[in-house]
């Protein structure tokens, strides 16, 4: 799927090169998924949400969304924000609808912009800090080591080249991502579920692995709310992170929106972005979500019991247009492509039964080959030029490549990855791929010039 997008957005480049300024409608099409990041950035407007009476969402404030629950002798918060700064300010935000003591905090799971403020809520309280057991446990989500200064996040990008972080408006760009407001939990539960009343109200906590093997969805019986962590959001789910993280587990994902749906929410909040306000709507959402996943599995499943690679299966597996325009399975955040290359290498390892792959030639051995076959370093560098005025940069990318296999310090080569790469970005409606993109271009633009 992305592939499929580049090679159209360098036909089109191409064209309105080629046409000049009156193909302004080409050039919109060629920046249509930069325009509709920008837009998605609406979600994250600051705001409290009156979901329903006692129940209030925090949105916009922190990278994750923070829920309070109003009690008979007291509050309960459902996850914490992602540092003490944002918690204060959202304590600020809830004003006297936050009821003290604190009776309860209740992680949904570990990621540290879920539970970085749990002291400022806490206060001088004490809550029980609720959780699954495997949050105790949980491995951290860090990602690989960054090659090139990529980061999904954006969070060294300059404000000009900055849009937002897919399912936050930033990630640790303004204030840290810190352990400092963790609180480690008081009490967990193991299982699938655990009935609780807590402050005189009963709620249910639900075991729903997906984004995180120890999410946990909270479920207020009584008005019929949904918090559901980050097992549902308004975007593509990040199956396969392009940061660097074990594949997600698919299929328990799915079993957990089979949990959720079955439930027949009147309101579901998400653990970021905007909440559902009807059953309807839930019942839709959920659903397509649920879909979605299950339909970009079932087929790369199927794609690899016939035998196909990655490369063909990321060309094939592609969503009906029923759940394609759905808008909560946007591209934002997570990728159909990647997804496909994340269950592949999950269910049928590394190897995708080419034996030319068994024992490929190392990148460099293969550009030196490659670059003589076609008459030297010149030519290459030529024919890559070639290509990013012809808006093909995704080819240009790969061509830059080979040359810097045998001279890392090739400026010319450089030169053409980084304007390959700002081109590629530009274009994106998926704010990881552009936060990489970009970062990974002015990383290398920095480099260049220190070497001068």
């Amino acid at each position: 799927m992305l592939g499929s997008s580049i090679l159209k957005a360098g036909v089109i480049a191409a064209m309105i090169s080629t046409l000049g300024t009156t193909s302004s409608a080409l050039a919109e099409i060629a920046y249509s998924g930069r325009d509709k990041l920008i837009a998605h950035s609406d979600e994250f407007q600051k705001r409290i949400i009156e979901v329903t009476d006692g129940v209030y969402a925090a949105v916009g404030y922190s990278a994750s969304n923070v829920m309070l629950i109003q009690g008979k002798d007291g509050s309960i918060i459902v996850d914490t924000s992602a540092n003490p700064v944002d918690a204060k300010a959202i304590m600020a935000a809830f004003g006297n609808r936050l009821r003290h003591p604190i009776k309860a905090i209740i992680y949904t799971h570990n990621h540290p912009d879920h539970t970085g403020g749990a002291t400022v809520f806490a206060g001088k309280d004490k809550p029980e800090i609720y959780s699954h057991k495997l949050l105790v446990t949980a491995k951290p989500d860090t990602g690989r080591g960054r090659r090139d200064g990529g980061d999904a996040f954006g969070t060294m990008l300059p404000d000009e080249d900055f849009i937002n972080a897919g399912t936050q408006l930033e990630y640790g760009r303004t204030t840290p991502h810190t352990r400092d407001g963790f609180i480690p939990p008081t009490k967990t539960f193991e299982g699938a579920e655990k009935e609780l009343t807590i402050a005189g109200v009963p709620l249910k906590l639900i075991f729903t692995p997906g984004e995180a093997d120890e999410n946990i969805s909270v479920w207020l019986p009584d008005p019929k709310v949904l918090i559901a962590g980050d097992v549902f959001l308004k975007t593509f789910p990040n199956i396969a992170p392009l940061r660097g993280l074990p594949t997600r587990p698919v299929e328990k994902w799915v079993t957990s929106l089979d949990k959720l749906i079955a439930l027949g929410p009147d309101f579901v909040i998400p653990g970021h972005m905007g909440t559902i306000q009807n059953a309807a709507e839930a019942k839709d959402a959920l659903t397509a979500y649920r879909d979605g996943i299950k339909f970009v599995y079932s087929k790369t499943m199927e794609g690899i019991a016939k035998g196909k690679t990655p490369d063909e299966l990321v060309q094939e597996v592609k969503l009906p247009e029923r759940l394609a325009k759905h808008p909560y399975l946007q591209e934002f955040y997570g990728t159909v492509a990647w997804s496909v290359r994340g269950i592949y290498s999950q269910n049928a390892g590394w190897f995708d039964g080419n034996p030319t792959n068994i024992f490929p030639l190392a990148d460099k051995e293969r550009a030196e080959k490659l670059i003589a076959l076609v008459g030297g370093s010149d030519k290459v560098l030529k024919s890559a030029q070639d290509a990013l005025e012809a808006g093909e940069f995704q080819w240009a990318a790969e061509q830059a490549d080979y040359l810097l296999a045998v001279d890392g310090k090739n400026a010319a080569a450089l030169d053409v990855k980084i304007r390959a790469f700002r081109e590629l970005g530009e274009r994106q409606m998926n704010a990881t791929a552009r936060n990489y993109y970009l970062t990974v271009a002015n990383s290398l633009k920095t480099a260049r010039s220190s070497d001068r």
